[in-house]
């Protein structure tokens, strides 16, 4: 698995560095392929999914399944124009996401608040599929998605672990991994990918992120693999 990595990254990389792709090395699924990829784990997952084009910094596209929570989801009303659904508005303020003012949750002091209660934050969990858009590969994470009511309107916050981990996640994770094949598409562990490839240069990415830009950042999009990512949705 890890020789076709490394094919893909001196294909895609003729100088070995950072920010300095070949385009002419495009080589990803086309868009058609990756809604119907997320219409076929939406059916064998029995999850809701959405797909999400990366930015132009991100040369990748998102499948987000939805595993905890219910819709219409965070990921539907900040990604695909979905309305603020009513429920949303009786979500209490809260000083620490996932608490209800004075401490308690609905299960005690300090337990999160599920998604159908109003008080405290909103908690989602997906499996986030992440699809190169260069080279026909993909890589999952397990991603917190949180909102937190203020005044102005809804914090959004995306917080991405560095694989999946929670026990409950992982046999649709085994599912999802075992359809990739019929797309032609490599899995690759994001343990495997998550440190600097031997002999390739950061480039600007020092300057903008510090230290050395993993395997990950050559193959899908330029953050840091668990960096947090903020939003605002408006009222």
């Amino acid at each position: 698995m890890m020789a076709s990595v490394d094919q893909a990254l001196e294909q895609l990389y003729p100088t070995r560095t950072w920010g300095e792709p070949d385009d002419r090395e495009v080589g990803g699924l086309p868009a058609e392929e990756v809604a119907a990829l997320a219409d076929e784990l939406a059916s064998t997952l029995g999850a809701a999914t959405f797909v999400r084009t990366g930015g132009d910094d991100e040369p990748c596209d998102y499948i987000y399944v939805l595993c905890m929570g219910r819709t219409p989801c965070i990921v539907q009303v900040r990604d695909h124009g979905v309305a603020v659904p009513a429920e949303w508005h009786g979500v209490t303020q809260t000083d620490e996401p996932g608490r209800r003012p004075g401490g308690g949750g609905p299960g005690g002091p300090g337990r999160p608040a599920r998604p159908e209660e109003p008080g405290g934050s909103i908690h989602e969990l997906y499996l986030r599929l992440v699809l190169s858009q260069r080279a026909r590969v993909a890589a999952v994470q397990q991603v917190a998605v949180e909102l937190i009511r203020t005044d102005a309107g809804f914090l959004v916050r995306e917080l991405p672990r560095a694989g999946v981990y929670d026990a409950p996640l992982l046999h649709r994770m085994q599912k999802l991994v075992a359809t990739l094949p019929a797309y032609e598409l490599l899995h690759v562990d994001f343990g495997e990918i998550a440190h600097a490839p031997p002999g390739y240069h950061a480039g600007a990415w020092r300057e903008l992120f510090g230290g050395e830009p993993s395997i990950a950042n050559y193959l899908f999009y330029p953050q840091p693999t668990t960096m947090i990512a903020t939003g605002f949705i408006a009222r």
